[in-house]
Parts: structure tokens; sequence; C-alpha cells
């Protein structure tokens, strides 16, 4: 096999890494193999939160079993997974600060360029925030902004979203008084219990791993989400194109990288400019073409088509190819290699965000007030380094795949216009045609084979009859591969693929970014509501999965499920097996408090088969484990029971 190709199944790829070699540049691809996975720091089994360590222990083994300190490694691999629960929770909801702040700073009139899409979403979200939605568009939107912005700095009560979920959900929440109080307070309380001598029962610390976790699925995500949504549209399906292959090698390419829409939302409308593209014929480009990498990526092309030249494990290699005149990068996932690569091809590196910077990169900060400024500028910068491209090599893959399935598009494209709900998705589920439901979501992750688990786990999915939603980097390997086009219902099994056939949908549907898992909460409340597969959201043939994680937002997003109910399960490696009496309270125990829990599972064919044995499981309890076919009453039949 040849190098390149242990990495990956991806063509494009394969070809970039195979060119970085050449070139004599180092990617992530050669830094992996160098570095040697430690043992206590993977399994979670360090302690460094003090400096009478760092304290290596070991559970029922040769060596120290406890910390200088007496904590034991229950204690501290909870430690260690609380900060990464409170790590990921605040990434996503730093990102959906910024977008509140922004929000506000529209209807202040300091920030141009912007303007409210989705009217109509406004008023829903009103409605669930207890705001009176008549009356003026601008003085409601501001009253929403004020209200979601107080959730981080809320001190007692509840947050409001956690109201969407089921009764009987927030009825055990309750219970367990993990409903978050505020965004910010359960962050630091998490910080604060896992440092140096404070909460050392490994139970009680993961109650505040819910709230945590809550506080991002049912809290900072939502928010993101659900002003996006208002800002700049709900999303519904549209067909888009992924993979390396959508670099123009006569184009000026720019490239949008990490998490936050706010400027490149606005370059892709700037990138109109009849000016800029009389800039760009003179140097001799034929026009410019935008395309994202990882969740920028995402946010784009559900909103506005924009290409996907790739995930999280494809940010070098489009620099390799020696088209790209500008990448721009603000938080989560850029690593700090990018500047590196830039530096061995003619690629101009910018960072914009007032909270990352990457030692020796170019900064254009971004703030809102200055959006079209900006964004004028980075595409000046693009176009006047054109002319310095050196070789150009853009492999020729290019997929195409349909993506922006929000909830609300789910609900329409299931109900048709005048029958909007889930009715038509809980009759199938009931009838067997769908067995149940899957969410795969998470990063990618160069110590496995990059997609392979992600395409692995989808197709033994919809062979047998789980349609599965995505997001994120593992929404990009599935479309890579072909998965989110309706011709992959070829795939599925007879139930399943009826389904996609009537409606016209693919098996696999993109749902968003990141932060749009949340989508998925609401979808699966839902389903509750609609009636027919019990009255809780650890009642339905649901689970979910992220076979290739990588980042501690994963983890976060994998904690509010397990704390609503699912059945989730990882691979890769699990952060918590350096005890085994955590990870049984995680694996096992947890479910006897929220419903859900966790599993490991690295094969991905063994995940699959366990991810159907949890949805049959609940399909048993359910009652529905039998397919039932709809009958089609006749008018005798009907007479019958006219007259009992």
């Amino acid at each position: 096999m040849k190098r390149e190709d242990q990495f990956t199944d991806c063509q494009a790829s394969q070809q970039m890494i195979a060119k970085a070699s050449r070139d004599g540049t180092v990617t992530m691809f050669d830094q992996i193999r160098e570095r040697k996975v430690c043992k206590f720091g993977a399994d979670g089994s360090c302690c460094r939160i003090c400096y009478m360590g760092p304290c290596h222990v070991r559970e029922g083994g040769p060596g120290a079993d406890t910390g200088v300190c007496g904590a034991t490694p229950a204690t501290i691999t909870a430690r260690n997974f609380g900060r990464m629960i409170a790590a990921g929770t605040a990434a996503h909801s730093d990102h959906a600060r910024e977008i509140v702040l922004t929000f506000l700073k529209i209807l202040d009139g300091e920030a141009t360029g912007y303007t409210i899409r989705d009217p109509a979403k406004l008023r829903e979200l009103a409605d669930v925030l207890g705001i009176s939605s008549n009356g003026d568009t601008k003085e409601l939107a501001r009253k929403v902004a004020e209200s979601l912005l107080a959730e981080f700095g809320k001190q007692e009560g509840e947050l409001i979203f956690p109201s969407r979920a089921p009764a009987k959900r927030l009825e055990i929440w309750r219970r367990l008084g993990v409903v978050p109080r505020g965004i910010d307070r359960e962050v630091v309380e998490m910080l604060h219990r896992t440092s140096v001598g404070v909460d050392q029962d490994f139970e009680h610390l993961m109650l505040q791993g819910m709230r945590v976790a809550l506080a991002d699925g049912w809290g900072g995500s939502m928010i993101a989400t659900e002003l996006q949504d208002v800002l700049f549209g709900t999303p519904y399906p549209l067909r888009g194109k992924v993979n390396l292959g959508v670099l123009r090698e006569d184009h000026v390419n720019i490239v949008v990288h990490g998490h936050e829409p706010l400027l490149p939302m606005v370059i892709v409308d700037m990138a109109r400019d009849e000016e800029l593209l009389s800039r760009t014929r003179s140097v001799g480009a034929k026009g410019i073409n935008i395309a994202g990498i990882c969740c920028t990526a995402n946010e784009l092309l559900l909103r506005k088509g924009i290409p996907v030249a790739g995930s999280v494990l494809q940010q070098e290699l489009a620099i390799v190819t020696g088209a790209v005149d500008l990448m721009m990068v603000d938080v989560q996932c850029a690593m700090q290699g990018l500047a590196n690569v830039a530096a061995c091809y003619h690629t101009e590196l910018v960072t914009t965000s007032s909270r990352a910077r990457i030692r020796g990169v170019t900064h254009v900060e971004f703030h809102p007030e200055h959006a079209e400024e900006t964004a004028r500028e980075l595409i000046l910068r693009a176009i006047n380094n054109y002319s310095r491209r050196g070789i150009v090599e853009i492999p020729r893959e290019e997929m195409d795949m349909v993506a922006g399935f929000s909830h609300e598009s789910i609900r329409y494209m299931l109900g048709g216009r005048f029958r909007t709900g889930y009715g038509p998705l809980n009759e199938n589920i009931i009838n067997g045609r769908i067995r149940g439901i899957a969410a795969m979501v998470g990063c990618s992750n160069p110590r496995v084979r990059d997609g392979y688990l992600h395409t692995t786990v989808v197709r033994e999915l919809i062979a047998n009859n789980v349609l599965v939603l995505t997001s994120g980097c593992a929404a990009i390997s599935c479309a890579k591969e072909g998965l989110l086009v309706p011709e992959a219902s070829e795939l599925a099994g007879s139930g399943l693929r009826e389904v996609c056939e009537a409606v016209g949908m693919p098996p696999v549907l993109h749902c968003g970014s990141c932060v749009d898992n949340s989508r998925l909460l609401v979808a699966a409340t839902e389903m509750v509501r609609q009636g027919g597969l019990g009255d809780d959201l650890a009642n339905l043939p649901l689970v979910g999965c992220a076979p290739e994680w990588m980042s501690e937002k994963a983890i976060a997003i994998g904690q509010y499920f397990v704390s609503s109910g699912a059945t989730v399960g990882f691979g890769v490696r699990f952060p918590t097996l350096g005890s085994e009496e955590f990870s049984s309270f995680l694996f096992e125990g947890i479910s006897a408090l929220t419903g859900g829990k966790w599993f490991f599972e690295p094969d991905p064919m063994a995940m699959a088969r366990r991810l159907i044995e949890y949805i049959d499981a609940a399909r048993r309890a359910l009652g529905i484990e039998q397919a039932r076919e709809r009958v089609l009453f006749d008018m005798e039949m009907r007479r019958q029971i006219a007259t009992g």
C-alpha cells in the first residue's frame, strides 16, 4: 500500500498527500506517524490539575493506583471528562454569544451587510421564549435577542429552551437537578468542581457534566442555530458539490474555514460586486470562487449552495493544490500547522477572530461594524495574490450532494403544505419501513482511516432501513462517497428505499454544522409530540454515534444526547478507559438516571450492529418490533365499523 493510501480512501486526498510529500511539505499525516499515543493521556488517567503531580494512575494494575492527593482513577477520569464537556460547551456557546451580540449591533444600525432573512422563524422563536410575536419586526427581534443574551449570564432559575423537551424528559432533569441555570455559570462551576480538592465523587461530578452538556445542546448550540436561521435563513434542501475538485484553476479561490458564518456570509455576497469582478478579470482570472472547509463550509452550503472543499482533515491539502489564493480562518479546528503548509505555497493565510491568532500569520480582525470593508479587503488580497501562483494541481474529484435538512424542512417534506408534521415519519417507523433513526455527528480523525468508519457505519445502517441524520465533518465524509443524493436510496433496505423514493430524499440527511445538532433534539421532540412512539425521548428508536471523533465539542454533544435519553457510540478511543469503574458508570449506570448511555466501539461494522440492536430494543419496548402493513379500508370495512 502506498504511503498516501494508508490514511484515506478519498482519491483527492491521496493525490494531495503524495504531492505534499514530493514538495517536501510536512502535513498532519506526517505528524501523526511520529506522534505516539500516550496511554495515560488517551485513557484519561493522567491528572495535571496541580503540581504535586502530574500523576499517572492505574486501576488494578502495577504502579500507583491513586494520585499524590489520593484521587482515584475514577475521580481523575471523571474530572478530565467533565473538563472536556465544559470546553466543548464553551466553544459552541461562545459562537452563540457572538451571533447574539452581532444581531443586536445589526438592530442598532452599527453592523451593515446583514438583514433578517426569516421573519417567520423570528416569530416562532419569540413564541418559544414567551414573547408576544405581534408588532414591529425590529422591536420583536430586539426582545428576542435580549432574552437570548440573558441566558448566558443567568445565575438562578432555568434556561428557557429545555422547556421545549417533552414534559417527561423535563421532569427527569428537574428530579436530577440538572436543568441548566445559566450557560456561563455551568461551565464555570464545572471548572471549579474539577480543580484540586473539590468534587471527588464521580457520579456527583457527572450530574454537573449533564447540566453543562444540556447548557450546550439545549442552550448555546440551540441559540446559535435558531438565531442564524433568523439572520441568514432557515435551510431547505438544495444541491451542492463537495471535495477538492470544487477549486477552480482559472478563478481566484478563497477558502473559508472555521465555524462562525458572520464574515463568510458577507464575503459570499461581496464576491458578486462588479468592481471586484472587474479587478479579478484584470489579473487574468475568470471569476471569484468561494469554497468552504469544516463547519463554515456547512453553514454556507446549507444557505448559499457554496461548494465544500473538504473536511477538517483536508484543510492543509486544499493549500497543497497551489490553487488557494487566500484562506481565512476564525475559530475552532484551524490547525497551527496551516501556517507551515501555507509558507510552502503562495496561499495567504489570514486569521480574523479577536479570540484566535496563529503565530506568524496575517491577522485582519473582523468586527461586525466593518463587515463589508473587511470582506472587501480579504477578497482584494486574494485577487492580488492570484498572479503569485506556482504549479497548480487540483484533483478532479467532486461529488454532488443534497443538503439543508432543517427541522422545518423535514417537517414540510414529510407532511407537505397542508399536512406539515412528523406524522408520516412516525407512521413509517411504526409500520417498520423505517427501522429507526441514527444521528451521525462529529469530526474526522487522522488516527483512523479518514471517512472509512463514517461511511461503513452509514452503509450498514441504511441497508438495515435506518434513516441517518448527519452533520459536521461526518456529513462531509458521507457526501464525498455519494451518500447524500437521492440515488443513494439504492443502497438502502426495501422499506427505507420506498420512503426515500416516495419523498425524493436521500437516505442520509445533511442537517448542518456542529451547533446544528440541536436541530436533532427539536426533531426528536416533535416525534414524541406527534404520538405513537412513547412520551419521552428515551422511548424513541433513535441512537447517536461519532465514529471518528477527536474534539472536546464531540464529547459535549455526545453527553447532551445521553442526558436527553439517547444511546451514543464513539469510535477511535474513549477518554475514560483508564477507570473501569467510571467507564462502567457511563456505559451502563448512567442509563438508570437518564435512560441514555455511552458505548465505545472502534470497529465500524460492530458499531453499526450495536446501534441496530439498541434501535430494535426500543422497538420491542414500544411493542412495534413486528412490521405492520398499513390497511386501506374498503367501503364494506367502513360500514362494519360504523355499525359496530
